[in-house]
């Protein structure tokens, strides 16, 4: 047989292998659970199977197993729900709510399966909805600085007045621990745990030392690690839960840039911006559905900046709701783009998809976000390149502020908030050192993954708690500092709101 043909055969061979993954993924996304089962079991039975093979059609039989986790409520048992908060709610009202896609549903294997947050989203997603209900109204999920406060008018004016960029500096004591479940791995058994470390980012977050660890042996990776962590490892011991913690210090700053929309050009052609413009499949992918909806929403603007506001409001206006599991969705950004709603990092996928598709650079950011009460939550944002301004800040889920200054009402589109200390600069990147089963979540990393030599531990096997305490700057007097905690539980068929 001639080389060519011994080419093109392992090409073609190569080709239907993806072709038979993406198969699977399909059948998986189509809720066809037992078809997809037998094309696993096949694949994995094949003895041409690849590793990459054997390892994406097992990780679709445990994608199966956390969609199911993740949509836990029968017909019955959603009706159960909406009885208690919209008791008057026909079959009617259900057709249409799961017709908008206010009420999350798939169909697995012909039986209807509702997502466990479906009826909470509901009330956040449809006003007609939120007004028949008789309960207390679900969180809305944000904080104090989703909305104009007077805190962006000073970051505002501290940059003005000083020509700097980055502004109102403050010192944070963050702590952060990691609960196995007591013997959800054998007694004697290592366990392996990542618990998520910020990233040094010059006039963004400095300043960063780890003051403890237990156990006190760790693991820091290094600076360069997009997804950066704090490695640890304990034997587990029978009838005990295994606790990791953290405790660090860091500086953070807000970060403000005017921006004139008649001075940004089109973004330079550079080996450094490449990696932000293509497309990054699974999760950034130019669909005809995402060019079409980019056309209609940029039409003839040419301006990056302008066009980068057009698409900021589009995905802006796609209302908040709790999200399923990230690693239960095969592309994020064509999910928010079709579901009606989408959460931080959905929405924020969603608007890199279509910056990069109008050639604007655009990468991910995400951690913790907090303020002086009492409010904090994971958080996903982002960073769009505008020349000749370069990297600037977008938070989509903050969105436009109700200001007529158009420096404020766009504040999150080029400047940020200090009340957040990011741990990833880009998403689904491997940890250091790099973990050898599934993670728990394929895309961000902000509760910490956990696994011993029989597998990963999913969020139903342990917990997690955060801290954090604001402390006086270097110099100043001592004074009083509030702790505040934040705890979250995940437990098997109940999705934690993120």
């Amino acid at each position: 047989m001639s080389t060519s043909v011994l080419a093109l055969t392992a090409w073609l061979c190569a080709a239907q292998a993806v072709a038979a993954g993406a198969d699977i993924v399909a059948l998986v996304d189509a809720g066809q659970f037992r078809r997809a089962e037998r094309e696993i079991a096949a694949t994995l039975a094949s003895t041409s199977a690849k590793p990459d093979e054997r390892r994406a059609a097992q990780f679709e039989r445990e994608r199966m197993r956390r969609i199911r986790l993740d949509f836990a409520l029968s017909r019955a048992d959603l009706d159960a729900k909406l009885k208690a908060a919209i008791p008057d709610a026909s079959a009617d009202d259900v057709a249409r709510w799961e017709k908008s896609g206010a009420l999350e549903r798939l169909t697995i294997d012909g039986e209807p399966r509702y997502f466990n947050s479906a009826v909470a989203n509901l009330l956040r997603i449809d006003q007609a909805a939120a007004a028949r209900n008789r309960g207390k109204p679900p969180s809305a999920g944000d904080g104090p600085l989703y909305r104009l406060a007077p805190y962006h008018e000073e970051v505002r004016k501290l940059a003005l007045a000083s020509g700097r960029a980055n502004v109102a500096p403050r010192r944070v004591k963050i702590g952060y621990s990691l609960t196995v479940n007591a013997d959800a791995v054998p007694a004697g058994e290592t366990v392996r745990a990542w618990l998520p470390f910020p990233r040094p980012q010059a006039g963004r977050q400095e300043a960063i030392r780890l003051v403890a660890s237990e156990p006190a042996r760790h693991e820091i990776a290094p600076e360069s690690t997009p997804q950066r962590t704090v490695y640890l490892e304990k034997t587990a011991q029978a009838g005990k839960p295994t606790q990791f913690s953290i405790d660090y210090e860091l500086v953070v700053y807000a970060t403000y840039n005017a921006i004139d929309a008649d001075k940004v050009t089109a973004a330079p052609s550079t080996p450094e911006l490449a990696p932000h413009l293509g497309e990054r499949p699974p999760h950034i992918v130019f669909t005809d559905a995402m060019r079409a909806y980019s056309r209609k929403i940029v039409g003839d603007e040419k301006n990056p900046y302008r066009i980068a506001q057009k698409l900021f409001a589009a995905v802006d206006a796609t209302p908040w709701a709790s999200a399923r599991e990230y690693s239960t969705i095969s592309n994020i950004g064509d999910y928010a783009l079709h579901a009606g709603h989408a959460d931080c990092g959905q929405q924020t996928l969603l608007l890199m998809t279509l910056l990069r598709l109008n050639g604007i650079p655009a990468r991910w950011q995400s951690g913790w976000e907090f303020d002086d009460r009492a409010f904090d939550t994971m958080h996903d944002w982002g960073w769009l390149y505008l020349a000749p301004y370069g990297w600037v800040p977008m938070d989509v889920t903050h969105g436009r502020l109700d200001s007529a200054d158009p420096a404020l009402a766009w504040f999150y589109l080029g400047s940020l908030d200090g009340w957040r200390v990011a741990f990833n600069d880009d998403y689904g990147r491997d940890f250091v050192p790099p973990k050898q089963h599934f993670r728990s979540e394929t895309v961000d990393l902000q509760r910490g993954e956990v696994e011993w030599k029989g597998g990963n531990l999913y969020f139903d096997q342990w917990d997690y708690r955060f801290t954090w305490q604001i402390l006086p700057a270097d110099g100043a007097p001592p004074q009083a500092s509030t702790e505040h905690v934040f705890a979250r539980h995940y437990h098997a068929g109940v999705t934690p709101v993120l």
